[in-house]
């Protein structure tokens, strides 16, 4: 029985973060190409509550979702989005929660510097995915030639600010959720 309401524990807290995350997808400031959303910052946290694993089921969930047609995802929702520029920060989001995870999990103690060590690696994957897919989709599928130094100025830039402070609002309320989540 134990092993059953673990699994069942599970499956809610996975669904749950894919469920935040959609909701900090709504929670927008409309930008030009990108716009700024709170989704990062429940990436964090799935990462750190949830742990590698869970952390990223979680957003594969929120992911796979968005893409058979529910309108969750920032910009809307269906297959299509793929070809949004914004959609390799979709992707990002999968691996830097795994990460982030995984990074906390090796940790013996968790401090606020191991916190903002793992969102830091996470970002960086995030806007480098985010970065590498924007540059590949308005080159070569929208044909609308960019430089490297365009794309970046565009989609990462004006985030790294906002980004940093939620990675630190995250760090302030995982380490108040952690022991209600691992219990």
């Amino acid at each position: 029985m134990q092993s059953h309401q673990k699994e069942l524990k599970d499956i809610v807290l996975i669904t749950l973060f894919a469920a935040l995350t959609a909701v900090g997808a709504f929670i927008k400031i409309p930008m030009p190409l990108i716009p700024f959303t709170l989704q990062i910052f429940f990436v964090f946290l799935s990462g750190a509550l949830l742990g590698a694993k869970k952390g990223m089921y979680s957003q594969i969930l929120y992911v796979v979702i968005g893409l058979i047609g529910f309108p969750i995802l920032a910009n809307g929702g269906g297959f299509s989005y793929i070809f949004q520029p914004s959609f390799g920060f979709l992707l990002g989001n999968i691996l830097a929660a795994y990460l982030i995870g995984y990074i906390l999990e090796k940790k013996k103690k968790r401090t606020k510097l191991s916190y903002l060590q793992a969102y830091l690696c996470g970002l960086t994957v995030i806007y480098l995915f985010g970065l590498v897919y924007f540059y590949l989709i308005y080159n070569f599928w929208m044909a609308q030639p960019t430089t490297w130094s365009y794309a970046i100025g565009t989609v990462i830039l004006p985030f790294i600010i906002p980004d940093c402070i939620k990675a630190i609002l995250s760090i302030w309320i995982a380490e108040r959720l952690k022991p209600y989540i691992s219990k």
